[in-house]
């Protein structure tokens, strides 16, 4: 991102969260160009989402991914289909999937057991028929889903074999598959692309229907002058299609995670395989880079998540994690010296922000955690923002809050993350010190500060960090809507994570005064802030 870049107001939103009149129970891909010509009311011209990718199965979270490539197939809209020709997709469905249909339509959180099920039915017949068509006579539809398969090669092969392997061994993960194929032995492989190979098309059809149609909402949006920003999750699951195709990429004896911090005294392990550094250097990082390259073919700019990781990874023995009590035992990071680290840092994020520029994308750090002192300068150094997150930026006295107006201009501000509180939860959770700092920072009088979360108060704060230095500003959609609901919460597992859908269709929030009346405050401070 240059220093003469426009000044831009988004909006962060999962594409799960999503919802119009005709979502299947949770958002796609179709659902963007509504929602984005409803935000732009707000004077909000970026949508930044969190990660595409089809999960590993093992909880819904978007970070832990079966691929580092493709889209996950649950965002397809349905009602736009090769094959299907005028069919409603409903049609498609017995009387009791409808009647599930009906359910999770009007859910306030996503079943993704349901939904995943009511769309495969839809996808699966969708796919029988375009084969059946295409085989007979191969007409542009098919020359275009030929030519899909031929560029993206690189990635799709090995996420369609491993995809159709998965469910051919009933989900076990990779390493439990009979030895041939999980060394990847040839003669294998030839002969599972032999036998699977209508189910292999079957995958790869899904992720061409995927591509085109993120390809024309990217198209629409950006006639609207919206931009889309992504995330690329740090690390993919060691049950990934990249893990069992690119073995000698990551480090399967170790484990990444983070050391002890002020949150947490034990320390965290996610259980994936860090990068086997050396071996990436070798290669001049030819699977990062084309990574970042994939990843600006479906977004004008995109998140690095856990940034500091691509300068240090901290990691434990995968086979010794925890100690005789369970305990998560000391790991260590790689490189080991400050020195190292920067330098190493630096090499690997130049190689990533070449990979993104090869197709016009930008990049943006979250550098937000335990972040050593030399990451923030050298990231300045790479022209790469980081997060100013106000909740959390204090001055040194720790009492009060730093002024949006004084963060740099290379960074990106926000009242927090899909891992943070909305700010009206937050506000509501003040001490009474806090509270006072928060006054101060808004320059309202104490006793103008209720505890209570009131639209001046959401006002006031929507101000204050819209009119921050930085060049780009992100409200969680909660923030726009003053709502208190939660994306994520992090260190816990359950059904209230990665479930959260807008509180009712777009088309119900546009007539909905109260939200009207929200959106025209928060465009006024956009204007007044000088963003685009």
């Amino acid at each position: 991102m240059d220093h003469h870049a426009a000044r831009v107001a988004g909006v962060t939103v999962p594409l799960f969260s999503l919802r119009t009149a005709s979502s299947w129970g949770i958002g796609s891909i179709g659902d963007l160009l509504p929602f984005a010509e409803w935000i732009a009311q707000a004077g909000l011209s970026l949508v930044q989402l969190l990660p595409l990718a089809e999960g590993s199965g093992a909880s819904a979270s978007p970070y832990a991914a079966l691929s580092a490539f493709g889209i996950d197939p649950i965002y397809i809209d349905v009602d736009e289909l090769p094959g299907l020709g005028d069919a409603s997709p409903a049609s498609l469905l017995s009387d009791d999937e409808r009647a599930a249909l009906a359910t999770v339509q009007a859910a306030d959180t996503i079943d993704y057991q349901t939904v995943t099920r009511l769309k495969d039915r839809v996808l699966s017949a969708a796919f029988d028929t375009f084969h059946a068509q295409e085989s007979a006579v191969q007409g542009p539809l098919g020359r275009e889903f030929i030519d899909f398969m031929a560029r993206h090669a690189a990635w799709l092969d090995n996420l369609a074999l491993f995809r159709a392997l998965k469910t051919a061994h009933g989900g076990a993960p990779w390493w439990e598959w009979s030895p041939a194929l999980r060394d990847r032995e040839r003669s294998a492989l030839l002969q599972a692309q032999d036998k699977l190979g209508r189910e292999i098309l079957a995958i790869k059809y899904r992720q061409w229907v995927a591509d085109r149609q993120w390809s024309a909402a990217r198209a629409r949006l950006k006639a609207k002058g919206v931009e889309l920003m992504g995330d690329l999750p740090f690390m993919v699951d060691r049950d990934s299609a990249d893990v069992w195709s690119r073995g000698d990429q990551f480090r399967l004896d170790m484990s990444v995670g983070v050391p002890a911090d002020q949150f947490d005294a034990d320390g965290q392990d996610w259980g994936m395989p860090p990068y086997d550094w050396a071996r990436m250097a070798g290669d001049d990082f030819t699977w990062l880079r084309r990574r970042c390259a994939y990843a600006g073919h479906l977004y004008d700019r995109f998140r690095i998540d856990h940034l500091v990781g691509f300068y240090r990874t901290y990691m434990r023995p995968f086979a010794a994690r925890r100690d005789s009590r369970g305990k998560l035992v000391p790991g260590a990071f790689s490189p080991s010296g400050a020195a190292e680290q920067l330098a190493h840092g630096e090499r690997v994020l130049r190689a990533m922000l070449e990979g993104a520029a090869s197709t016009g994308a930008r990049l943006i750090a979250e550098d937000l955690g335990c972040i050593p002192d030399f990451v923030p300068p050298s990231l300045a150094r790479l022209g790469v923002p980081g997060y100013k997150v106000l909740i959390w930026e204090k001055e040194d006295d720790e009492r009060t809050f730093k002024d949006p107006r004084r963060y740099p201009a290379l960074s990106v501000a926000c009242f927090g993350t899909h891992d943070t509180d909305p700010v009206a939860a937050w506000w509501e959770g003040l001490g009474q010190g806090e509270r006072a700092a928060a006054a101060e920072l808004l320059q309202i009088p104490r006793a103008l500060a209720p505890a209570h979360f009131t639209p001046a108060i959401h006002d006031a704060l929507c101000r204050r960090i819209l009119g921050a230095r930085s060049e780009l500003v992100l409200l969680l959609i909660q923030d726009v809507l003053g709502s208190r609901a939660r994306i994520n919460t992090p260190g816990t597992l359950g059904e209230h994570n990665w479930t959260y859908r807008v509180p009712a269709p777009v088309e119900v929030l546009a007539a909905d005064p109260v939200v009207c009346a929200i959106l025209g405050r928060i465009k006024a401070s956009v204007e007044e802030s000088d963003r685009g």
